[in-house]
Parts: C-alpha cells; sequence; structure tokens
C-alpha cells in the first residue's frame, strides 16, 4: 500500500494500526493528512504490503498506552493514536503529561479500558455445560464496552490451564481448547442459548480457581474439615472474590503482621499489602528500623469483602461470623509461624487475635498483652491512617503505627 496525503488507512486492529502508523511516519505523513478507516467503513481483508519501514523507538510506558488505549470504543481513535505517536516521535515528550489535552485523553481512555477489564475480571461468570465431545465445558457471556476481549482471554487461558471454555460477546468469541486460543466472529446472540437441558450451574472465576485449577482442592466435606485455602467455603466471601490472599513471609518470623483483609489490589493480586496501605505499611516499618521480607504479613480474613459503585470495588468491613469463620486459617497460620509478637492492624485483626468481639483498639494502644503465650501489640491500620483528614492528625496516627512497630521489634529481640 503506498500512503500518499489524504490517504484512506483502514484498519482492524491495533497491529494493523501500528504498522501503517510506522509507515506513515516513515514517509513524515503529519497525522492531518491522514484518513483513518475502521471495521464499520470497510469489510476486513487481508492488508496489502506496507512500504518498509524502521522501527519505531517509542518508549514502553507509551506503548503500553497505545495498545491499551487503541481498546477504548471512542470515536476516531485511530487517529487520535496517531497524533499522540506523531508528536513523541517530534520531540513533544508533554504529550503524556496529564496536564497536555492529548495527554489527559490518553489517559482517560487508558483509564476507562482498564476499568472495564477490572470490572469483566471481577463480574464474569462461566455456565457448565453437559459433557459434550469437542464444546467448550464452560461458556461465559459478557457485553465489555471496550474491546478488552483479548486481553480477558489471555487472562483465563494462563488461569484455568487445560480446561476448555469459551467467551462471547455480541461482536466476537473466542475459544481456548486447553492449549491454544481460537477468536471467531459471534456465535451467541444472547447471553446463553434458549435451552436449559444442557447445562449444570454458575460459576464465579474464583470458583473456577478453586475447583479446576488445582483439582486436588475438594470443597471441604464439613465446615471444620481441614481444606486448602483455595477450596475454602466456610463463609460466602468466596463467591465474589477473584481468590483468596494467603499470609507470605518467613516461615519463623518473630514478627508476624495481622491486617482485616485483602484490598482490591491484593485480592487481583492474590499478595497481603500490595496497595497504597501496603506502600504506607512500608515507611512505618522502614522508621522502625524492621524489613519487610523479615515479617510475615497476613490478614484475619482472607478474601476482599466489596460493594459496588459503579464499576469500583469498594471496601466493606467483615462482619463478626466471617471474622470467626476465618480464625481456622489465621489460627494455622501462627501455630506454623509460631511468632513472638503479634501486631494487629486495627480492630478487626484485634477482635480476631483475642477472641473478643468487643475488643476496642483504642483501649489498648500502646499497650501490650500477652495471650496464649505472645505478645500482642494493637496499632492503628494503614489504610486508617491513609484516611485521617488533616496532616497533623494523620502524622499522629502514623507516629501511633510506627511506634507500635517499634515496641515490637523490643518485644521481639
Amino acid at each position: 500500500m503506498d500512503v500518499q496525503l489524504n490517504s484512506p488507512v483502514p484498519v482492524h486492529s491495533f497491529d494493523e494500526w501500528r504498522a501503517a502508523a510506522r509507515a506513515l511516519l516513515e514517509r513524515q505523513v503529519a497525522p492531518e493528512a491522514v484518513r483513518w478507516l475502521t471495521a464499520s467503513d470497510v469489510p476486513a481483508v487481508p492488508a496489502a504490503p506496507l512500504l518498509a519501514a524502521p522501527d519505531v523507538r517509542i518508549s514502553r510506558t507509551l506503548m503500553h498506552m497505545l495498545q491499551t488505549a487503541a481498546c477504548c470504543r471512542t470515536p476516531n481513535r485511530w487517529a487520535f493514536l496517531y497524533r499522540v505517536l506523531w508528536r513523541w516521535q517530534h520531540g513533544e515528550r508533554a504529550v503524556l503529561a496529564p496536564q497536555d489535552a492529548d495527554g489527559a485523553r490518553l489517559r482517560a481512555m487508558v483509564a476507562a479500558v482498564q476499568r472495564e477489564l477490572d470490572a469483566m475480571l471481577v463480574g464474569i461468570r462461566f455456565r457448565e455445560r453437559r459433557p459434550d465431545a469437542g464444546a467448550p465445558r464452560f461458556v461465559a457471556w459478557c457485553e465489555p464496552g471496550h474491546e478488552v476481549l483479548p486481553q480477558l482471554a489471555r487472562h483465563f487461558a494462563a488461569r484455568m490451564r487445560r480446561v476448555t471454555w469459551m467467551i462471547a460477546t455480541p461482536e466476537a468469541s473466542v475459544m481456548w481448547d486447553g492449549a491454544t486460543l481460537h477468536s471467531t466472529g459471534a456465535l451467541l446472540r444472547g447471553p446463553f442459548p434458549a435451552e436449559t437441558g444442557g447445562w449444570l450451574g454458575v460459576f464465579s472465576p474464583a470458583r473456577l480457581d478453586a475447583e479446576l485449577i488445582d483439582p486436588s482442592a475438594a470443597p471441604p466435606a464439613s465446615p471444620d474439615a481441614p481444606a486448602t485455602l483455595l477450596a475454602c467455603r466456610r463463609c460466602a466471601l468466596w463467591q465474589n472474590a477473584t481468590q483468596p490472599v494467603p499470609g507470605a513471609g518467613p516461615a519463623r518470623a518473630r514478627i508476624m503482621l495481622v491486617g482485616e483483609q485483602p484490598g482490591d489490589q491484593e485480592d487481583l493480586a492474590g499478595q497481603p499489602f500490595v496497595g497504597p496501605a501496603g506502600k504506607l505499611l512500608g515507611s512505618a516499618l522502614a522508621q522502625a528500623g524492621l524489613e519487610r521480607r523479615a515479617i510475615y504479613l497476613t490478614n484475619a480474613v482472607k478474601h476482599f469483602k466489596w460493594e459496588a459503585r459503579g464499576k469500583r470495588r469498594m471496601h466493606k468491613t467483615p462482619a463478626q461470623r466471617e471474622i470467626e469463620a476465618c480464625a481456622y486459617w489465621l489460627e494455622r497460620e501462627l501455630a506454623l509461624v509460631q511468632p513472638r509478637v503479634v501486631v494487629a492492624l486495627g480492630n478487626t485483626a484485634l477482635k480476631a487475635l483475642s477472641g473478643n468481639p468487643r475488643a476496642a483498639l483504642k483501649q489498648m494502644l500502646g499497650t501490650p498483652v500477652q495471650h496464649q503465650g505472645r505478645w500482642i501489640v494493637a496499632v492503628y491500620h494503614p489504610a486508617y491512617v491513609l484516611r485521617v483528614p488533616g496532616d497533623e492528625a494523620r502524622a499522629r496516627a502514623f507516629a501511633v503505627l510506627a511506634d507500635g512497630l517499634r515496641e515490637a521489634k523490643r518485644l521481639a529481640s
């Protein structure tokens, strides 16, 4: 395809856009001289060979932002992305700044796609089919606002391994045969076929993880039977969580830190204290002269409890019955790690560690107590410190956290 001024450039995917953009940059074709055509303008046909073009050197950050923003269903996206790339190649690094009009729009597109992907990863539900040779075992229907099907497909292919599935949308479908991803056009016209005889049940991603990724982790026969954390059904929180978040740290740490529950980022990552509260906790540990790698970090409740506000998942405090249901796992961690000192980060952790649902955090701040052969030090949760209004009040709350960690270090020595 020879690119000329005002030439129409057909694009059906990010890869096609990238190839065309490279050819346009090689010929120094300005953004205003190009008319981009989308899938609604022209049928999908094999693209004609482009002029050879050298590699376009851009930062990883820009490449990630362009690729993500390309999934955003917004008018003239290909023309906009080429304008961003053109400005970057001509030395305008401010094009990524939030103060720049194009930079602000690019960031908004990236954020919109990421929110959509997060919502899909949490909200998608698979329905199990009865055995049928050649058919996928699980089928899900979703109607994403942006083009996140490829990301969804890669995510579930990695997590569900050899289990076959299909995700269908109004525009396209993707199937996993246990080894390879296959993309096709739309195969369903609605959430599920009208007939119901071929379906067994509906599964959340967390339940699929527990029952399929780890086939040996069957649900416990009774609420008191030992089982892997991945298969825990002791309360209902597992149904809406992405995954349980186990503790992390040395097997024989002298100090254990117990928080309330995983947050949004911890739920997605499967690791404790990786979000904003975790960063503040790291600062407090540093002030107390403690190394994070020497501390065992966990939570009283292992699944993220949340409520939806728009497309955001907002933290919701665990109920006492949920704290009690998860006590089994916390007791196992205490028995395995055998810490000399346990730091209760907040009121929920204090209730779980003391076994007293009426335990009051404010009454125990700065007053270590011995319980079942170990010290308990009560401090504010780092998430609370982040929420305290006013700089002075926030500094005082942070000081309580850091001082409590110093006391834990002293007691553990």
